[in-house]
């Protein structure tokens, strides 16, 4: 699933392309899992101006002119397509055409992948804007740190992946107990989000300022199958747990509760 870096560089090149264009036609391929219905859509989608794309968390905004918002939510296997005229991709679930003779396919192979009006962000604040204090507060439990990191209703915008990468930069082991981390740590972690989301944002920016689709995770230091060493030279560990896989170093403290919880 495309996590912050990827959707932000998604959103700021599909708005280059489509913003002040007018939506012409929605046309819904396979809609079974679409909440809402293709004439609704179409209602109140068809004939207003887009005025700006944006990222929310692991999502993206259409806001048109009206204010009208729909939420575009790519899920673990979705893709968008940018076609001129007619689209040739399969898979389709939805499909805009825009008064600039262009269009956004949204695909998946697992039919997974969403639009929805008026939606609805998670609890959490976004993982850009996320300060130490807040994390200090969030982290006072008995939980793997690793879950808070994970859990969109506390912080929006981190995956699997990432997750890992700030871990390892802040040092911390994904299996630390929350509320065993010390204060300083909590620091290095409120300034790790932001150092390693920032940095991956740049990086694809550079390298494939065009891209609207498919994550990239070349640039990742720790959670890439292409490597065996971090950038200090541990080995890189991989525990597997159901569908999820974690990848860090033993150059990561793990921090652990007393037999009296402190």
């Amino acid at each position: 699933m495309p996590e912050l870096p990827d959707v932000q560089v998604f959103a700021d090149n599909l708005h280059k392309i489509f913003s002040n264009k007018k939506l012409v036609k929605v046309k819904v391929i396979n809609g079974n899992k679409l909440k809402d219905s293709p004439a609704a859509l179409a209602k109140r989608l068809t004939g207003k101006v887009l005025k700006k794309i944006y990222r929310s968390g692991k999502e993206m905004r259409f806001e048109f002119d009206d204010k009208t918002l729909l939420g575009l939510h790519l899920m673990l296997t979705g893709d968008i397509f940018v076609f001129e005229k007619k689209k040739e991709h399969k898979l389709t679930i939805v499909e805009l055409h825009f008064d600039n003779d262009k269009g956004i396919a949204l695909t998946d192979r697992m039919r997974n992948a969403n639009v929805k009006l008026d939606p609805e962000d998670k609890n959490g604040p976004d993982a850009l804007e996320v300060t130490y204090k807040y994390l200090r507060t969030i982290t006072q439990r008995k939980t793997y740190i690793k879950n808070i990191l994970l859990d969109q209703d506390m912080i929006r915008g981190i995956g699997n992946g990432y997750s890992d990468e700030i871990l390892w930069e802040a040092k911390i082991s994904p299996y630390s107990v929350a509320e065993a981390i010390p204060d300083d740590k909590i620091k290095l972690l409120a300034a790790a989000i932001k150092k390693v989301l920032k940095a991956a944002i740049k990086n694809i920016q550079k390298k494939y300022p065009d891209k609207v689709n498919v994550e990239v995770k070349e640039f990742l230091k720790i959670h890439n199958k292409e490597r065996t060493e971090s950038p200090g030279g541990a080995a890189i560990i991989i525990d597997t747990k159901g569908m999820r896989k974690t990848y860090y170093t033993e150059e990561q403290v793990l921090y652990k509760l007393t037999r009296h919880g402190s």
